[in-house]
């Protein structure tokens, strides 16, 4: 879920991926193939992605052990979906997901270190997290996304999972300006429309400080967000501050039994 752009940990030693009961692809679709990465290498690439985009274009700052990836701790127990262009093979979308089980061996969510997610314990059992996301600039076209979103889906079915939680990001460098007024603007109109019910609310630990900004801005969220919103994503509470990303991130959470029928057919063919 979501266009998830945390900061950075760094991390050491190789990557395992793990999937179980996982397809090595699902067919192509419009030229495009999706595959769960099953070596290392493929990680790396997805890795190399990340790092083009967060830091090479959105400017973030990343603490990674090997130049030019973007590596946490918390890859090393997360399955990775990778999008391809058929033609070239260059990996050109990727998500990253992390299991319940990976979880508690990991010991937390990266959502954790972003937010007290203390009242989501009762979910924790069919939750799972999605992150780093990220679309190549030359492939930013919905068949991407639709690929990612379906083969998620079915990774959720498939698994018996039902929640999907989250950072949505939105960049705060505007126009060459780095400023919270238009997070803060996107976070009130979010608040009046998508709030989730006040037992699923969460606090951020780095809390951006909304009151201190002018959230009276006419703007759209980013268009993955309202993506999420038209699949029936909530959002959890206030937004956090991530200075490395220079981003604000929105928590939001994703329950396959909110999906609307003309999404659900879609994407879990039910």
């Amino acid at each position: 879920m979501l266009n998830i752009l945390p900061a950075s940990h760094a991390a050491t030693g190789s990557i395992v991926v793990n999937t179980p009961a996982m397809d090595a692809a699902v067919p192509s679709r419009g030229g495009i193939v999706v595959s769960w990465a099953n070596h290392q290498d493929e990680v790396r690439a997805a890795q190399r992605l990340r790092y083009d985009v967060f830091a090479g274009e959105m400017g973030a700052r990343l603490t990674t052990p090997i130049a030019g990836h973007d590596i946490d701790l918390f890859d090393n127990y997360c399955e990775h979906l990778l999008v391809r262009d058929q033609d070239t093979q260059q990996v050109i979308g990727t998500y990253r997901v992390l299991t319940p089980a990976q979880a508690l061996r990991v010991g937390s969510t990266y959502s954790d270190t972003e937010f007290d997610l203390t009242r989501l314990r009762s979910l924790r059992e069919r939750m799972v997290e999605l992150g780093r996301s990220c679309v190549h600039p030359d492939h930013r076209h919905g068949g991407v996304i639709m690929a990612l979103w379906g083969a998620l889906g079915e990774f959720m079915v498939r698994n018996q999972l039902d929640t999907m939680i989250g950072c949505a990001s939105i960049p705060m460098l505007h126009n060459g300006v780095v400023s919270g007024d238009i997070a803060a603007s996107i976070w009130r109109k979010v608040q009046a429309t998508h709030l989730a019910p006040i037992e699923y609310h969460v606090r951020p630990r780095l809390p951006l400080p909304v009151e201190q900004l002018d959230g009276s801005l006419d703007v759209e969220p980013p268009a993955l967000i309202k993506g999420y919103l038209r699949l029936g994503a909530r959002v959890l509470g206030a937004p956090a501050w991530d200075p490395d990303f220079n981003s604000a991130d929105l928590p939001m959470l994703m329950r396959i039994a909110d999906l609307p029928s003309r999404y659900r057919k879609h994407f879990l063919g039910a």
